[in-house]
């Protein structure tokens, strides 16, 4: 019982065991904080990649892809059994996006996705990135009516409805240069009269070729009633983020749901040529991770492979680049891709077999390296409360060196001695630890609300949204790793006692009152 009492009484009234405290503390809320703010980003990040990838893709190593998909998912099929929940063909091919805006030409290099809209959505969570409700239930390449974003305030009025607007438009725009001809030619100049200038108008650099074009069969193609193949963007290939006259941010679009873009992108063949065609935007891709929506751009894989000429004639074959693979919950991606590179072995296949975190192994070593080292250094945060525990305890040996000499010499074991130190340490570890605890998560908890004072206090945004794509900062408390910190620094703690419990318990009760 005297052990106890010592040790609450030694760490009641020394105070300058409250700078050890107070150290454990802030290096367990650090932490927490840090683990679980970098959690957050890592889930977010993992949510966000695998909902774009598939488990595992079988890739051809040319752009020409290779033939027959069905006959390689059949075989796919065998393989693996029920581990494959859902396959889909795929055609991937680097192509030049080319945005009319305001009488002139936006470029864009962007990654061309041939999909099927039957079984693209099986594979992968496509559609609940897609802007209109409708297309994340079914996808669809057909242009909607309206309804586009209903979350969003500023998005402008799309899908028919502008589609319609913007032909009356550019119509407009044609008959009223018509009209001014022949008396731009009797005057020997040109009228610089123009309509209202349309804040979203997209009209192309040539107003002539803005309506009135016949297709192969020679019937006008009327845009205010027809479309041409519905293609899907990422959102961040067609939009410009920036910072309005008030400081608000905002999306500024180049184009939107019912605008026509032109693509440029090379053929299959031994002698590749460009291909271009004209495509309409049906919907906008928002996964919010830039690498994909500043270059995704979707379309059907038949009139790709049309375009292309992915396909044989006589025997009614056609070509893919990818076959994407979803795997049954539970299923081992690794057992499943070692099966198919077993099955297509790259001296006889050109395949490249690979799951989504193989596509992504730089990036999730990148992130998980990161973690590691910020784990190392704040554990260092706790090493230096560790010394301060073992310089205050050497210091509480000499100072009370007559009263273990008292208790050696009324009895006391140097085991009883020895633990009133352990104790010691372990009470400052706890309570250090503890109110390191409730202060890591409740910073954890309100870390928004603490970044909006902080942005209030000094005026200056902690996460610009020009740049980061969230709007709250992503945290995710793993018990695992709380246990884990808690544990650490108790363990701490305790080594930082034993040197100086050992010193008292080998002190002899002679040598120690010898003086007094």
């Amino acid at each position: 019982m005297y052990k106890l009492l010592l040790s609450w009484r030694y760490l009641r009234t020394r105070y300058i065991a409250l700078a050890s405290i107070i150290s454990v503390t802030l290096g367990v809320a650090t932490l927490i904080v840090v683990n679980s703010v970098m959690a957050g980003f890592s889930k977010e990040m993992h949510t966000r990649l695998h909902g774009i990838l598939s488990d595992i893709v079988l890739e051809s190593h040319n752009l020409d892809g290779f033939a027959d998909p069905q006959w390689h998912m059949e075989q796919i099929r065998k393989i693996c059994g029920d581990d494959i929940a859902g396959m889909t063909p795929v055609i991937h091919v680097p192509a030049l996006l080319r945005i009319p805006f305001r009488g002139d030409f936006h470029t864009r290099q962007i990654n061309l996705i041939g999909v099927d809209k039957a079984t693209y959505a099986e594979v992968s969570d496509f559609s609940q990135y897609l802007l209109h409700p409708e297309n994340q239930q079914r996808l669809s390449f057909l242009l909607r009516e309206g309804g586009y974003a209903p979350n969003r305030k500023d998005f402008p009025p799309s899908g028919w409805e502008h589609r319609r607007a913007q032909a009356m438009y550019e119509k407009a725009l044609l008959q009223q240069r018509r009209e001014l001809e022949p008396v731009a030619s009797q005057q020997g100049s040109q009228s610089t009269d123009k309509p209202p200038a349309d804040p979203y108008a997209t009209v192309p650099s040539d107003p002539y070729s803005g309506s009135g074009e016949s297709d192969d069969s020679g019937d006008v193609f009327d845009p205010a009633n027809e479309q041409n193949t519905g293609m899907i963007l990422g959102i961040a290939t067609c939009t410009v983020r920036g910072r309005d006259a008030d400081g608000e941010v905002r999306d500024y679009y180049l184009c939107r749901p019912g605008d026509d873009v032109q693509v440029y992108f090379p053929n299959a063949g031994s002698s590749p040529k460009p291909v271009s065609c004209s495509l309409t935007v049906v919907d906008l891709y928002e996964s919010k991770m830039s690498e994909y929506d500043a270059t995704f751009a979707f379309m059907p894989i038949e009139k790709l492979q049309s375009l292309r000429g992915m396909f044989d004639p006589l025997t009614n074959t056609t070509y893919v680049t990818s076959i994407q693979m979803k795997l049954r919950p539970g299923a081992d991606l690794n057992a499943v891709r070692n099966k198919l590179r077993a099955a297509f072995p790259p001296e006889q296949y050109p395949y490249h077999i690979e799951t989504w975190r193989d596509l992504q192994g730089p990036l999730l070593a990148a992130v998980h390296m990161e973690t590691t080292i910020l784990n190392i250094l704040l554990f260092l945060i706790i090493a230096v409360a560790g010394f301060g525990i073992l310089a205050t305890f050497f210091m509480i040996v000499v100072e009370k060196t007559r009263d273990i000499g008292i208790l050696k010499a009324l009895g006391a074991p140097s085991g009883g001695v020895m633990s009133i130190f352990l104790s010691y340490g372990i009470s400052l570890g706890a309570v250090g630890s503890g109110v390191g605890l409730v202060l890591g998560l409740l910073f954890v908890i309100y870390i928004n609300n603490i970044a909006k004072g902080l942005e209030w206090f000094t005026g200056r945004e902690v996460f610009d949204p020009t740049v980061y794509y969230f709007q709250e900062i992503p945290t995710s408390i793993q018990p695992a790793m709380v246990v884990g910190v808690m544990v650490g620094s108790v363990l701490i703690a305790v080594l930082a006692s034993v040197l100086p419990a050992i010193r008292a318990a080998r002190l002899h009760p002679v040598a120690a009152l010898r003086y007094e």
